[in-house]
């Protein structure tokens, strides 16, 4: 068992940290601030290819292994985890096209999008449906050689940017169990019907856009059915969350080393009653406590890209690391702001918006109550083995 990374995957992470400290580290408390959006940084991740990180290599991406996938996010959000959102839905989409995609949809649309010369996102949540998927509203009717897609979309990352954009919908609302009538439209921008209604106003999680969407009338060519064929919608988007959980767990253990890194700092300079506070022992527990935290998160989320890229079913293994790893990074911005005292409190620091970008990664791609019956359930059905 090696818990090292390769030569190969220390690399890959020494470029993306020189990329992190010089094109987001600078930027990102001020451009946070003023809610402006981070085009030369979209720029640079262009050039690097990270929009092409699931995207197979002939179509022109990187193809990365997991654990160089979840590398990229726990770097970026270590700087501004916002910067991590414009690449994750843009990385699930690609890889449901590159898993389930016809070889059409593959040929037209993926080496535009590991160019980055489109960008992509996944409309999957609605407003009366959200863990639920089963229970989304939005509705494509057959009409010759169309859909007729009618619905609407919130929380959409990436919704401006994206084209196309993989809307989940029901084909068959009659289907009995639902999932059985769900599928996957690609609906490109620009076509009528679909607008952007707004950006919705977030605690956190800022860089990167979540919309409001509505599909109204919109004719969808049957040709953009993802894989061709109606009712594997479902399957096709829970296989794609796997990787996303692995995603999002990476994010969230960026925030928690940020957090760490930053209250080890400055347990390290700060004085008080004549010595520095690291020298307490109130300061030291915690150093201790989100040490722990770090690091065992980090584990797990390598694990479970370590058996994704094995090739197993990783729906325990990625639920493991997505619930983990989000509660420490709250856990580890709380202590990191109580370290700081009064300045953990100011944006100057950072540590604030650590604070207020963490608790997304608990509710993101499946709420963490979701990720531990989806543990349990594997568990008791025997397809899980710990120890």
């Amino acid at each position: 068992m090696d818990f090292e990374l390769t030569e190969e995957q220390k690399l890959f992470r020494d470029t993306m940290r020189v990329f992190v400290d010089r094109e987001i580290r600078p930027v990102a408390a001020e451009w946070e601030a003023s809610g402006r959006y981070p085009e030369e940084i979209v720029a640079t991740m262009r050039e690097l290819g990270l929009f092409g990180l699931t995207v197979p290599e002939r179509f022109g991406g990187l193809a990365v292994d997991l654990v160089s996938f979840a590398i990229v996010f726990e770097e970026i959000s270590k700087a501004w985890m916002g910067i991590a959102g414009i690449l994750g839905s843009h990385s699930l989409s690609c890889w449901l096209l590159a898993r389930h995609g016809t070889p059409e949809q593959q040929e037209r649309y993926l080496p535009d999008l590991a160019a980055g010369r489109r960008r992509t996102g996944i409309a999957l949540t609605e407003p009366d449906a959200g863990t639920d998927l089963q229970g989304i509203r939005a509705t494509a009717r057959r009409d010759g050689d169309d859909y007729i897609l009618d619905g609407r979309k919130t929380w959409i990352t990436n919704a401006r940017h994206a084209d196309p954009l993989p809307v989940l919908c029901k084909t068959d609302p009659a289907a009995t169990p639902a999932h059985k009538g769900m599928s996957v439209l690609l609906v490109e921008a620009g076509t009528p019907g679909f607008e952007v209604l707004r950006d919705l106003p977030k605690l956190g999680y800022k860089g990167t856009e979540s919309c409001e969407i509505v599909f109204d009338g919109v004719r969808v060519p049957a040709a953009n059915l993802l894989g061709g064929v109606e009712g594997r919608g479902m399957q096709q988007v829970l296989s794609g969350l796997e990787i996303g959980r692995i995603n999002v767990a990476a994010r969230a253990l960026g925030i928690a080393q940020a957090a760490y890194d930053a209250a080890l700092a400055y347990a390290g300079q700060r004085e008080a009653f004549g010595q520095k506070i690291g020298e307490f022992q109130a300061i030291q527990l915690k150093l201790a406590d989100m040490a722990m935290r770090v690091q065992s998160s980090r584990l797990l989320v390598h694990w479970a890209a370590s058996r994704a890229d094995a090739g197993h079913r990783v729906d325990l293994e990625a639920g493991m690391a997505k619930a983990y790893a989000s509660e420490a990074a709250v856990e580890c911005a709380l202590l990191s702001m109580q370290v700081h005292g009064g300045y953990g409190y100011s944006p100057e620091f950072g540590v604030e918006r650590l604070y207020r970008d963490a608790p997304l990664m608990m509710i993101g791609e499946g709420t963490n109550d979701i990720q531990r019956i989806v543990i349990a359930r594997a568990l008791l059905g025997g397809k899980g083995r710990i120890g």
